[in-house]
Protein backbone atom coordinates (compact mmCIF):
# COMPACT_ATOMS: atom_id res chain seq x y z
CA UNK A 1 0.00 0.00 0.00
CA UNK A 2 1.39 3.21 -0.61
CA UNK A 3 1.93 6.37 1.36
CA UNK A 4 -0.80 9.29 1.09
CA UNK A 5 0.50 11.85 -1.89
CA UNK A 6 1.97 14.77 -0.54
CA UNK A 7 2.52 17.97 -3.01
CA UNK A 8 5.05 20.87 -2.71
CA UNK A 9 3.57 23.42 -4.74
CA UNK A 10 6.30 25.55 -5.26
CA UNK A 11 10.19 25.34 -4.55
CA UNK A 12 10.53 27.82 -1.67
CA UNK A 13 13.11 30.69 -2.25
CA UNK A 14 13.53 32.75 1.02
CA UNK A 15 14.78 31.29 4.66
CA UNK A 16 13.07 32.30 7.90
CA UNK A 17 13.72 35.71 9.11
CA UNK A 18 16.53 34.84 11.93
CA UNK A 19 17.04 31.18 10.78
CA UNK A 20 19.93 31.69 8.37
CA UNK A 21 20.96 27.91 8.94
CA UNK A 22 18.24 26.29 9.33
CA UNK A 23 16.37 25.08 5.49
CA UNK A 24 13.49 26.87 3.93
CA UNK A 25 10.68 25.95 6.49
CA UNK A 26 8.29 24.92 3.48
CA UNK A 27 11.27 21.78 3.05
CA UNK A 28 11.14 21.30 6.67
CA UNK A 29 7.24 20.95 6.52
CA UNK A 30 7.20 18.53 3.71
CA UNK A 31 9.52 15.80 5.37
CA UNK A 32 7.51 16.42 8.88
CA UNK A 33 4.84 15.71 6.12
CA UNK A 34 6.33 12.92 4.16
CA UNK A 35 10.01 12.07 2.98
CA UNK A 36 8.74 12.60 -0.50
CA UNK A 37 6.32 14.62 -2.02
CA UNK A 38 4.93 15.23 -5.71
CA UNK A 39 6.35 18.41 -6.85
CA UNK A 40 5.04 20.16 -10.46
CA UNK A 41 7.75 21.69 -12.05
CA UNK A 42 6.44 25.20 -13.59
CA UNK A 43 6.67 23.97 -17.19
CA UNK A 44 4.13 21.51 -15.99
CA UNK A 45 6.53 18.12 -15.86
CA UNK A 46 5.48 16.29 -12.85
CA UNK A 47 8.50 15.47 -10.79
CA UNK A 48 9.22 14.73 -6.92
CA UNK A 49 11.03 16.40 -4.35
CA UNK A 50 12.45 13.87 -1.95
CA UNK A 51 13.39 15.32 1.66
CA UNK A 52 14.17 12.36 3.92
CA UNK A 53 17.43 11.25 4.88
CA UNK A 54 17.15 7.30 3.80
CA UNK A 55 15.60 8.01 0.63
CA UNK A 56 17.78 10.51 -0.52
CA UNK A 57 20.77 8.70 0.24
CA UNK A 58 19.07 5.46 -1.45
CA UNK A 59 18.60 7.45 -4.95
CA UNK A 60 22.30 8.83 -4.70
CA UNK A 61 23.68 5.31 -4.83
CA UNK A 62 21.23 3.54 -6.81
CA UNK A 63 22.42 3.82 -10.98
CA UNK A 64 18.56 3.62 -12.30
CA UNK A 65 18.73 7.73 -11.62
CA UNK A 66 21.00 9.95 -13.78
CA UNK A 67 22.68 12.80 -13.57
CA UNK A 68 23.04 13.69 -16.78
CA UNK A 69 22.59 17.50 -17.87
CA UNK A 70 20.59 16.56 -21.27
CA UNK A 71 17.78 14.69 -19.76
CA UNK A 72 17.54 17.86 -17.10
CA UNK A 73 14.90 19.39 -18.96
CA UNK A 74 13.22 20.82 -15.97
CA UNK A 75 14.06 23.74 -12.98
CA UNK A 76 12.33 24.32 -9.87
CA UNK A 77 12.04 28.25 -10.53
CA UNK A 78 12.33 28.29 -14.69
CA UNK A 79 9.94 27.47 -17.56
CA UNK A 80 12.70 26.69 -20.02
CA UNK A 81 10.01 26.38 -22.84
CA UNK A 82 10.88 23.85 -25.58
CA UNK A 83 14.49 25.28 -25.25
CA UNK A 84 16.70 21.90 -25.35
CA UNK A 85 19.17 21.18 -22.98
CA UNK A 86 22.68 19.52 -24.81
CA UNK A 87 24.80 17.48 -22.91
CA UNK A 88 27.52 18.47 -20.58
CA UNK A 89 31.03 19.60 -22.56
CA UNK A 90 33.56 17.23 -22.21
CA UNK A 91 35.48 16.50 -18.70
CA UNK A 92 32.56 18.18 -16.65
CA UNK A 93 31.76 15.26 -15.13
CA UNK A 94 29.70 15.81 -12.57
CA UNK A 95 26.07 16.14 -14.78
CA UNK A 96 27.77 12.54 -16.43
CA UNK A 97 26.78 8.87 -15.85
CA UNK A 98 28.61 5.81 -16.07
CA UNK A 99 31.17 5.14 -17.83
CA UNK A 100 32.10 8.53 -19.17
CA UNK A 101 31.82 9.94 -15.68
CA UNK A 102 34.38 7.25 -14.37
CA UNK A 103 36.35 8.10 -17.65
CA UNK A 104 37.35 11.86 -16.00
CA UNK A 105 37.00 10.92 -12.41
CA UNK A 106 39.07 7.69 -11.99
CA UNK A 107 41.99 9.91 -13.29
CA UNK A 108 41.67 12.19 -10.40
CA UNK A 109 40.99 9.73 -7.43
CA UNK A 110 44.59 9.22 -6.64
CA UNK A 111 45.56 13.15 -6.43
CA UNK A 112 42.57 13.45 -4.07
CA UNK A 113 43.75 10.59 -1.50
CA UNK A 114 43.03 10.94 2.41
CA UNK A 115 47.12 11.09 2.60
CA UNK A 116 48.12 13.03 0.10
CA UNK A 117 45.54 15.71 1.47
CA UNK A 118 46.74 15.37 4.82
CA UNK A 119 50.60 16.53 3.19
CA UNK A 120 48.95 19.12 2.55
CA UNK A 121 47.75 20.63 5.63
CA UNK A 122 51.56 22.32 6.41
CA UNK A 123 50.66 24.58 2.99
CA UNK A 124 47.39 24.93 4.51
CA UNK A 125 48.64 26.11 7.55
CA UNK A 126 50.92 28.57 6.14
CA UNK A 127 48.20 30.25 3.82
CA UNK A 128 45.66 30.75 6.62
CA UNK A 129 48.41 32.13 9.51
CA UNK A 130 49.45 34.24 6.19
CA UNK A 131 45.51 35.81 6.18
CA UNK A 132 45.04 36.25 9.83
CA UNK A 133 48.31 37.98 10.25
CA UNK A 134 47.26 40.12 7.01
CA UNK A 135 43.85 40.61 9.55
CA UNK A 136 45.52 41.38 12.56
CA UNK A 137 47.13 44.17 11.01
CA UNK A 138 44.20 46.40 8.95
CA UNK A 139 42.22 45.44 12.58
CA UNK A 140 39.93 45.30 14.59
CA UNK A 141 37.83 44.40 12.06
CA UNK A 142 37.55 42.84 8.84
CA UNK A 143 34.72 41.14 6.44
CA UNK A 144 35.86 37.75 7.06
CA UNK A 145 34.83 36.22 3.53
CA UNK A 146 36.67 38.52 1.49
CA UNK A 147 40.06 38.38 4.09
CA UNK A 148 39.51 35.18 4.99
CA UNK A 149 36.90 32.80 3.81
CA UNK A 150 37.49 33.09 -0.26
CA UNK A 151 41.13 33.61 -0.21
CA UNK A 152 42.41 30.43 1.88
CA UNK A 153 40.54 28.11 -0.65
CA UNK A 154 41.04 29.80 -4.10
CA UNK A 155 44.93 29.41 -3.20
CA UNK A 156 45.27 26.23 -2.22
CA UNK A 157 42.92 24.84 -5.13
CA UNK A 158 44.79 26.70 -7.48
CA UNK A 159 48.25 25.98 -6.06
CA UNK A 160 47.00 21.86 -6.69
CA UNK A 161 45.94 22.97 -10.35
CA UNK A 162 48.87 25.01 -11.34
CA UNK A 163 47.19 28.22 -11.63
CA UNK A 164 49.50 30.77 -11.34
CA UNK A 165 49.69 33.37 -8.25
CA UNK A 166 49.05 36.14 -10.66
CA UNK A 167 45.61 34.97 -12.01
CA UNK A 168 44.29 33.81 -8.66
CA UNK A 169 41.95 36.76 -8.53
CA UNK A 170 40.53 36.51 -11.76
CA UNK A 171 39.27 32.79 -10.94
CA UNK A 172 37.66 33.90 -7.45
CA UNK A 173 36.29 37.17 -9.27
CA UNK A 174 34.63 35.06 -12.19
CA UNK A 175 34.02 31.81 -10.39
CA UNK A 176 31.76 34.40 -7.78
CA UNK A 177 30.16 35.59 -10.61
CA UNK A 178 28.48 32.21 -11.91
CA UNK A 179 28.16 30.76 -8.87
CA UNK A 180 26.55 33.38 -7.09
CA UNK A 181 23.46 33.50 -8.23
CA UNK A 182 23.48 36.98 -8.38
CA UNK A 183 24.51 38.29 -12.01
CA UNK A 184 22.10 38.77 -15.48
CA UNK A 185 22.35 35.97 -18.22
CA UNK A 186 24.53 37.84 -19.83
CA UNK A 187 27.09 38.29 -17.24
CA UNK A 188 27.05 34.57 -16.05
CA UNK A 189 27.87 33.99 -19.59
CA UNK A 190 30.54 36.13 -20.42
CA UNK A 191 32.33 34.95 -16.40
CA UNK A 192 31.97 31.11 -17.64
CA UNK A 193 33.25 31.69 -21.21
CA UNK A 194 36.38 34.15 -20.00
CA UNK A 195 37.25 31.40 -17.77
CA UNK A 196 36.81 28.36 -20.76
CA UNK A 197 39.05 31.07 -22.56
CA UNK A 198 41.80 30.90 -19.67
CA UNK A 199 41.37 27.34 -19.09
CA UNK A 200 42.16 26.84 -22.59
CA UNK A 201 45.30 28.58 -22.76
CA UNK A 202 46.35 26.98 -19.00
CA UNK A 203 46.10 23.23 -20.71
CA UNK A 204 48.28 24.55 -23.43
CA UNK A 205 50.78 25.65 -21.42
CA UNK A 206 51.15 23.06 -19.12
CA UNK A 207 51.04 20.38 -22.21
CA UNK A 208 54.27 22.40 -23.52
CA UNK A 209 55.76 22.78 -19.78
CA UNK A 210 54.27 20.41 -17.58
CA UNK A 211 55.14 21.85 -14.22
CA UNK A 212 54.57 19.96 -10.46
CA UNK A 213 50.81 20.04 -10.58
CA UNK A 214 47.50 18.03 -10.72
CA UNK A 215 46.66 19.43 -14.25
CA UNK A 216 50.19 18.84 -15.95
CA UNK A 217 50.05 15.31 -14.15
CA UNK A 218 46.72 14.71 -16.42
CA UNK A 219 47.99 15.63 -19.87
CA UNK A 220 50.06 12.40 -19.51
CA UNK A 221 47.29 10.89 -20.83
CA UNK A 222 44.69 10.10 -23.20
CA UNK A 223 42.77 13.06 -22.77
CA UNK A 224 42.08 15.56 -24.67
CA UNK A 225 42.58 19.57 -24.20
CA UNK A 226 38.66 20.13 -24.49
CA UNK A 227 38.35 17.12 -21.88
CA UNK A 228 41.29 18.74 -19.23
CA UNK A 229 39.61 21.65 -19.54
CA UNK A 230 36.31 21.21 -18.32
CA UNK A 231 37.72 18.94 -15.31
CA UNK A 232 39.80 22.15 -14.45
CA UNK A 233 37.05 23.95 -14.60
CA UNK A 234 35.15 21.33 -12.40
CA UNK A 235 37.72 20.95 -10.15
CA UNK A 236 38.43 24.92 -9.80
CA UNK A 237 34.53 25.68 -9.08
CA UNK A 238 33.61 22.65 -6.87
CA UNK A 239 37.38 23.42 -4.62
CA UNK A 240 36.76 27.11 -4.19
CA UNK A 241 32.82 27.71 -3.84
CA UNK A 242 31.48 25.38 -1.46
CA UNK A 243 34.86 25.46 1.21
CA UNK A 244 34.44 29.65 1.30
CA UNK A 245 31.00 29.05 2.06
CA UNK A 246 31.50 26.43 4.63
CA UNK A 247 34.26 28.72 6.54
CA UNK A 248 32.42 31.91 6.36
CA UNK A 249 28.87 30.14 7.12
CA UNK A 250 30.42 28.34 9.62
CA UNK A 251 32.35 30.81 11.36
CA UNK A 252 28.99 32.55 11.34
CA UNK A 253 26.81 29.49 13.19
CA UNK A 254 29.76 28.96 15.64
CA UNK A 255 29.24 32.94 16.60
CA UNK A 256 25.70 32.35 17.06
CA UNK A 257 26.25 29.57 18.76
CA UNK A 258 28.88 30.56 21.90
CA UNK A 259 28.17 27.67 23.82
CA UNK A 260 29.66 25.61 20.86
CA UNK A 261 32.33 28.09 19.92
CA UNK A 262 33.55 28.03 23.93
CA UNK A 263 33.66 24.15 23.61
CA UNK A 264 36.05 23.76 20.70
CA UNK A 265 38.43 26.21 21.95
CA UNK A 266 38.24 24.97 25.16
CA UNK A 267 38.74 21.12 23.21
CA UNK A 268 40.77 21.02 20.21
CA UNK A 269 40.21 17.42 19.76
CA UNK A 270 36.18 18.43 18.59
CA UNK A 271 37.70 19.97 15.59
CA UNK A 272 37.37 16.58 13.21
CA UNK A 273 33.55 16.20 15.02
CA UNK A 274 32.82 20.19 14.71
CA UNK A 275 33.85 20.00 11.13
CA UNK A 276 31.41 17.03 10.37
CA UNK A 277 28.78 18.60 12.28
CA UNK A 278 29.16 22.06 10.34
CA UNK A 279 28.66 19.92 6.91
CA UNK A 280 25.78 18.45 8.75
CA UNK A 281 24.09 21.55 10.05
CA UNK A 282 24.96 23.97 7.39
CA UNK A 283 24.41 21.56 4.22
CA UNK A 284 25.61 24.58 1.89
CA UNK A 285 24.87 22.23 -1.31
CA UNK A 286 21.45 22.64 -0.87
CA UNK A 287 20.18 19.92 -3.28
CA UNK A 288 20.99 17.75 -6.22
CA UNK A 289 19.00 16.70 -9.55
CA UNK A 290 18.32 13.44 -11.06
CA UNK A 291 15.89 11.71 -13.03
CA UNK A 292 14.74 8.13 -13.62
CA UNK A 293 15.95 6.20 -16.76
CA UNK A 294 13.57 3.26 -15.50
CA UNK A 295 10.17 2.98 -13.42
CA UNK A 296 11.09 2.93 -9.92
CA UNK A 297 9.52 2.02 -6.51
CA UNK A 298 10.67 4.55 -3.87
CA UNK A 299 8.62 5.28 -0.85
CA UNK A 300 5.49 3.79 -1.63
CA UNK A 301 5.15 5.73 -4.75
CA UNK A 302 6.46 4.82 -8.82
CA UNK A 303 8.87 7.28 -10.17
CA UNK A 304 8.17 6.72 -14.01
CA UNK A 305 10.86 6.82 -16.73
CA UNK A 306 11.47 9.91 -17.55
CA UNK A 307 10.35 12.00 -14.11
CA UNK A 308 12.70 14.10 -12.66
CA UNK A 309 13.82 14.39 -8.80
CA UNK A 310 14.93 16.89 -6.72
CA UNK A 311 16.76 15.30 -3.84
CA UNK A 312 16.62 18.08 -0.57
CA UNK A 313 20.27 17.70 0.97
CA UNK A 314 19.36 20.41 3.28
CA UNK A 315 16.70 18.55 4.77
CA UNK A 316 18.06 15.17 4.72
CA UNK A 317 20.83 15.92 6.74
CA UNK A 318 18.16 17.72 9.31
CA UNK A 319 15.97 14.31 9.19
CA UNK A 320 14.94 13.79 13.20
CA UNK A 321 14.90 10.13 12.22
CA UNK A 322 18.43 9.84 11.52
CA UNK A 323 19.78 12.83 13.46
CA UNK A 324 18.39 13.16 16.96
CA UNK A 325 18.11 16.92 17.84
CA UNK A 326 18.77 17.95 14.50
CA UNK A 327 18.32 21.51 14.31
CA UNK A 328 20.67 22.06 17.18
CA UNK A 329 24.41 22.43 16.45
CA UNK A 330 26.32 20.21 18.52
CA UNK A 331 30.06 19.49 18.02
CA UNK A 332 30.46 17.22 20.27
CA UNK A 333 28.08 15.03 17.95
CA UNK A 334 28.67 11.30 17.34
CA UNK A 335 26.72 10.00 14.98
CA UNK A 336 28.04 10.98 11.40
CA UNK A 337 26.53 9.75 7.86
CA UNK A 338 25.75 13.07 6.38
CA UNK A 339 25.66 13.84 3.07
CA UNK A 340 26.95 16.94 2.68
CA UNK A 341 29.07 15.43 -0.09
CA UNK A 342 26.45 13.88 -1.43
CA UNK A 343 26.81 9.89 -1.89
CA UNK A 344 27.94 6.85 -4.18
CA UNK A 345 29.54 7.72 -7.86
CA UNK A 346 29.18 11.19 -7.22
CA UNK A 347 30.14 11.47 -3.60
CA UNK A 348 32.39 14.87 -3.85
CA UNK A 349 36.15 14.29 -5.33
CA UNK A 350 37.45 16.93 -2.93
CA UNK A 351 36.19 15.98 0.64
CA UNK A 352 39.00 15.44 2.05
CA UNK A 353 40.72 18.40 0.47
CA UNK A 354 37.74 20.31 2.11
CA UNK A 355 38.23 19.18 5.44
CA UNK A 356 41.94 19.73 6.00
CA UNK A 357 40.76 23.39 5.25
CA UNK A 358 38.29 23.56 7.79
CA UNK A 359 40.06 21.66 10.30
CA UNK A 360 43.35 24.07 10.16
CA UNK A 361 40.94 27.74 9.07
CA UNK A 362 38.40 27.33 12.03
CA UNK A 363 40.56 26.80 15.23
CA UNK A 364 43.56 29.13 13.46
CA UNK A 365 40.83 31.71 13.63
CA UNK A 366 38.69 31.64 16.91
CA UNK A 367 42.35 31.21 18.76
CA UNK A 368 43.94 34.00 17.11
CA UNK A 369 40.98 36.48 18.13
CA UNK A 370 39.46 35.26 21.34
CA UNK A 371 37.24 37.74 21.16
CA UNK A 372 35.89 37.52 17.68
CA UNK A 373 32.23 38.69 16.84
CA UNK A 374 30.06 39.60 15.21
CA UNK A 375 30.47 43.57 13.71
CA UNK A 376 26.70 43.99 12.59
CA UNK A 377 23.51 42.47 13.95
CA UNK A 378 22.56 39.26 12.78
CA UNK A 379 19.54 39.56 11.02
CA UNK A 380 21.65 42.22 8.92
CA UNK A 381 24.25 39.61 7.83
CA UNK A 382 23.21 39.49 4.07
CA UNK A 383 22.80 36.31 2.40
CA UNK A 384 23.28 34.48 -1.28
CA UNK A 385 20.05 34.45 -2.43
CA UNK A 386 18.14 30.73 -3.02
CA UNK A 387 19.08 30.49 -6.41
CA UNK A 388 22.77 30.06 -5.64
CA UNK A 389 23.54 26.65 -6.21
CA UNK A 390 25.38 27.08 -2.43
CA UNK A 391 24.12 28.67 0.60
CA UNK A 392 26.52 31.19 2.48
CA UNK A 393 26.99 34.93 2.96
CA UNK A 394 27.51 37.73 0.62
CA UNK A 395 29.76 39.24 3.52
CA UNK A 396 30.29 38.67 7.10
CA UNK A 397 31.47 41.86 9.35
CA UNK A 398 33.62 40.85 12.31
CA UNK A 399 35.26 42.60 14.75
CA UNK A 400 37.76 42.34 17.78
CA UNK A 401 39.67 43.68 20.80
CA UNK A 402 42.68 45.03 19.59
CA UNK A 403 45.42 43.45 21.10
CA UNK A 404 46.85 46.28 23.31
Amino acid sequence: MSESLHTVTTMPTTRQPGCPFDPPKELTEARAHSPISRFPFPDGHQGWLVTGYDLVRSILADPRFSSRRELMRHHPLIDYGDIEVPPAPPGEFLLMDEPLHGRYRKPLVGKFTVRRMRQLTERVERITAEHLDAMEQAGPSADLVTAFAKPIPAIVICELLGVPYEDRDFFQEHIDRFLGGEVSDEELTASYLAVQRYLAELVAAKRANPTDDVLSDLTDGDLTDEELKGMALILLSAGFDTTANMLALGTFALLRNPEQLAALRADPALIDQAVEELLRYLSVAKQFFRVALEDVELGGHTITAGTMVILSLSTANRDPERFPDPHTLDVRRQNGGHLAFSHGVHQCLGQQLARVEMRVAFPALINRFPTLRLAVPAEEVALRPETADIHGVKSLPVTWDATP
